[in-house]
């Protein structure tokens, strides 16, 4: 598969997932961009130790991550707020503003709400929730994505869930 193929068939998965990690429309674009540049340059280093979409998968996410860092900026993603509270629109917040667009205008303060929570998860934890709740992955697929064992990545889940529920 040459790389314009590539760049096509995983263009949305890749600024999804960035879209997941980042504030903002624009940094996940900017991201998804920068994604795609370190792709092309290790496309010839690639192995196939993995397949190809967790090996994509691997690199946004640490790329992410990487900025995150740099910017000590805030993390956000897009997730399902009625895990964790089935009558979330009844709570009404103002804390951060949600730029997710495919986020529904009722949704908004409930997810809000959940954000302004869910910054202080560690990294892990985090990544396990964006690959099993919002990218809909299998522990295993997740688990081999972050180098765990698919029981590493539910307990990784589990506590972020206890966590985050601790907080409410």
């Amino acid at each position: 598969m040459d790389f314009k193929e590539l760049y096509h068939l995983y263009k949305d998965l890749v600024y999804n997932l960035c879209l997941s990690y980042l504030p903002n429309a624009e940094d996940a674009e900017d991201a998804a961009q920068e994604v795609f540049v370190k792709i092309h340059k290790q496309l010839s280093s690639y192995q196939g130790k993995s397949v190809l979409k967790t090996w994509i998968y691997r690199i946004t996410i640490n790329y992410c991550l990487d900025v995150l860092k740099a910017r000590k900026c805030v993390k956000r993603f897009a997730f399902i707020s009625s895990i964790f509270y089935p009558d979330s629109n009844e709570i009404k917040h103002d804390l951060v503003e949600f730029n997710h667009p495919g986020a529904q205008l009722e949704e908004k303060e409930a997810l809000a709400f959940l954000f302004a929570h869910i910054n202080d998860l560690p990294a892990q934890q985090k990544t396990a929730l964006i690959l099993v709740k919002i990218e809909q992955l299998s522990l295993k697929e997740a688990a081999e994505i972050m180098n765990k064992t698919p029981k590493s990545v539910e307990s990784l889940l589990g506590r972020a869930k206890q966590n985050l529920k601790k907080k409410y």
